[in-house]
């Protein structure tokens, strides 16, 4: 840890300092908010008497983009740690499902992620604001699972779940419909995967919200979601981007520079539509790249083959030679550790892995829906920085090349952010809730009359 970093958590207690998951955001005035810790002797409980011979515990997302799958499957290896460590028996189950399997017609995924990148994108950022997140609030209902998905009644008739955690909306409110539709009682645990609550979230039949900041605790509250249903945990992560990897050993097995600011411009995942924008804003970057004598730039196009292989072509002919391409790569956790600042888009999912690493960021491109809100947090708290176009991209690379310490600040302003143990609180917290749920009254849709929003959107 640099010194700068060792300011940033200088203040914290021991078992602060072990486990920052449990650090919340200061207030303005300088308070600190409380999390719902869950005893780890008291999360098996229900488990340990339930009557199921193997009960199940349902992580479900929806393929739209990479980040929910990628939460969902955080959450899930977080059970099998738990089971290790809380005395989870090994008779519980886990299932992570992708909620479009179970719709009644086939649903793309990456084409649906064209909304808030394609031509759409400026009405989607407006629907995703402001439809139902003022006053008239969405409360849930049995319409998404009648409608679309009754499969997924068929599914919880038949396997009876303990508990759903959902990191999707839509698996969210499929799941409320399954369990009105259904009689099955089961807790549903909301994850949203952004820093901020999108308005149609089941808010009134939703048991537990694990949220990522106090902002949206508040965003929450007007909503009226309970105290009691609110959890401040952040965003679940894999276990990999909590430690600290070898970097001398990751350069040198990926031949990369030691003396060199190592620069990740992450772009691609699972899918390649949400990034085509960004694509073409580093494709402007690239003739420029040449410029930054002390830099190193590593590529990574994701599972995207014929990206990567123009990439390769185009830097082979312009003889780039601070410019690598890296295939997939599936240790991306060790990668970020070992490298010094990120080139990204701000999705949520992946914006948190890189303060879990502690990795600088910039953002780059315009942001729409979700992806504003994660911009408007990361950089009000000067965890990030923000560029819309290549040449201010270009400015900002030259402001970092010249001055280091410009990363430091990046890296304390973000420990405000990060809680690489959010997975395992999102666990316990799901566990605990297993046999207290009574059952609800059912009914179609459901809206009703919240307080005043917390925020202007």
């Amino acid at each position: 840890m640099s010194e700068r970093d060792a300011e940033a958590t200088a203040n914290l207690s021991p078992e602060q300092a072990e486990n920052p998951s449990t650090v919340l955001p200061c207030q303005p005035d300088g308070r600190t908010a409380l999390v719902m810790k869950v005893p780890a002797d008291s999360v098996s409980a229900d488990f340990a008497s339930a009557s199921d011979a193997s009960p199940l515990v349902v992580v479900m997302h929806a393929s739209v983009g990479s980040g929910h799958k990628s939460a969902a499957q955080a959450i899930a290896q977080a059970f099998d740690r738990l089971r290790q460590s809380d005395d989870i028996p090994e008779r519980v189950r886990v299932e992570v499902l992708d909620v479009l399997d179970f719709a009644r017609i086939k649903i793309d995924g990456n084409k649906t992620a064209s909304l808030f990148t394609g031509a759409t994108r400026p009405i989607y950022d407006v629907t995703w604001r402001y439809t139902l997140t003022g006053r008239i609030l969405w409360g849930g209902g049995t319409a998404w699972s009648r409608i679309m998905f009754p499969r997924f009644n068929d599914y919880v008739r038949q396997n009876r779940p303990a508990a759903v955690i959902a990191t999707h909306i839509t698996a969210a409110n499929v799941a409320v419909g399954a369990r009105m539709l259904t009689g099955v009682t089961y807790p549903i645990i909301c994850v949203p995967t952004d820093y901020e609550v999108e308005g149609f979230w089941p808010h009134k039949e939703c048991d537990l919200f694990c949220v990522a900041t106090e902002a949206m605790a508040e965003t929450l509250r007007p909503r009226r979601v309970p105290e009691s249903r609110i959890a401040i945990t952040g965003i679940p992560v894999r276990p990999g981007f909590r430690g600290k990897a070898d970097r001398t050993e990751v350069l040198d097995r990926l031949g990369l520079p030691h003396d060199k600011i190592i620069v990740l411009v992450m772009a691609g995942a699972g899918l390649p539509q949400p990034y085509v924008r960004f694509r073409a804003a580093m494709e402007s970057t690239i003739p420029f790249l040449r410029g930054f004598s002390q830099m190193h730039f590593v590529f990574l196009p994701g599972r995207d083959k014929d990206y990567e292989s123009s990439l390769r072509r185009l830097f082979d002919a312009m003889k780039l030679d601070n410019a690598t391409v890296l295939g997939f790569v599936d240790n991306m956790a060790e990668l970020m550790q070992a490298v010094d600042l990120a080139i990204l888009k701000s999705g949520g999912l992946t914006v948190t892995e890189c303060l879990c690493a502690r990795l600088p960021m910039i953002l780059l491109g315009k942001s729409y829906g979700q992806e504003k809100s994660n911009t408007v947090m990361l950089t009000s708290l000067g965890a990030a920085l923000h560029v819309t176009t290549a040449r201010e991209l270009i400015g900002t690379l030259r402001h970092i090349h010249d001055y280091p310490d410009a990363r430091r600040a990046l890296l304390i302003n973000g420990e405000i952010l990060r809680r690489p143990r959010a997975a395992e609180d999102i666990a316990r917290a799901s566990l605990d809730l297993v046999g207290t749920v009574q059952p609800r009254r059912k009914h179609f849709v459901e809206f009703y009359w919240g307080g005043k929003p917390a925020h202007t959107r």
